[in-house]
């Protein structure tokens, strides 16, 4: 397979990062990731510029959502501007053209039925234009996330899939997570795929961590605790686009980008 693979890059001017790692994508925040402010667009020449740029270097944007965002809370006070933030950042991501915006499952508090998380969900699908596709991500940690575990995603799957608007909503599995989070990397692009029925980009990171552990620590590859059989397989058995969220520059990239090819 031809593996189309890309790495997430500073904002500034993603078009040049992609060219610095011969990269066909990248992946980028659009202001501060743990910040309610709303997004900015940082490249010289604002979002039309931007978008013209990656467009004549035929490079695709992929767009991560703050950290912060949780529209699966209880908490008025961080569902509501979540879901405000959730808006603004696919609206700032659609107008630079990206191909998706990528957001974390979020969690309920411990002494929360799950059900109303899955509901939250389904309730934001529904409040919010979704101009490109939103990538729901799965995380690493926490006994009470809507997207640890495969039964949990599965419930939001269930919610938001009576949402009108959930066409426009994919799946983007993490590596890293899956192995922290518990979830068996052998079988997993199988039964994510039979939970969400698509799986629309991979974020290729091994972990420091052992598995379960709940810890998000990413690795380059080869220097974490993923078995790298079962790694190559995801990337191979997903056959999407990949990001790779890995430490260091594009030296570091490059050499990630070559181990997997290498394997897949």
């Amino acid at each position: 397979m031809s593996l189309s693979i890309g790495a997430h890059v500073d904002q500034a001017d993603p078009v040049a990062q992609a060219q610095a790692r011969q990269a066909p994508l990248v992946q980028f925040f659009l202001g501060d990731p743990q910040g309610y402010k709303g997004p900015e667009i940082r490249f010289p020449g604002g979002a039309v510029a931007l978008r013209e740029a990656a467009a004549a270097a035929g490079v695709d944007l992929y767009v991560h959502a703050p950290y912060i965002i949780n529209v699966a809370t209880t908490n008025n006070r961080i569902r509501i501007p979540s879901r405000k933030l959730l808006q603004q950042h696919m609206d700032a991501a659609a107008e630079i053209g990206a191909k998706g915006l990528v957001v974390h499952g979020g969690h309920v508090n411990k002494s929360d039925d799950p059900q109303v998380g899955f509901d939250n969900w389904r309730k934001a699908v529904e409040a919010t234009d979704l101009k490109i596709p939103l990538l729901i991500e799965n995380t690493a940690g926490g006994d009470n996330a809507m997207a640890r575990r495969l039964d949990r995603i599965a419930g939001v799957w269930d919610a938001i899939s009576a949402a009108s608007g959930s066409e426009q909503v994919g799946f983007c599995l993490d590596t890293c997570h899956a192995w922290a989070g518990g979830i068996e990397l052998g079988d997993a692009v199988a039964r994510v795929r039979s939970i969400t029925g698509r799986l629309d980009l991979v974020h290729a990171n091994d972990s420091r961590d052992s598995f379960d552990s709940g810890a998000d620590r990413h690795a380059n590859f080869g220097a974490g605790n993923l078995p790298p059989d079962e790694f190559a397989a995801i990337v191979r058995e997903a056959g999407a686009p990949v990001i790779c969220e890995t430490p260091g520059g594009p030296e570091e990239h490059l050499a990630d980008f070559a181990w997997l090819r290498e394997r897949v």
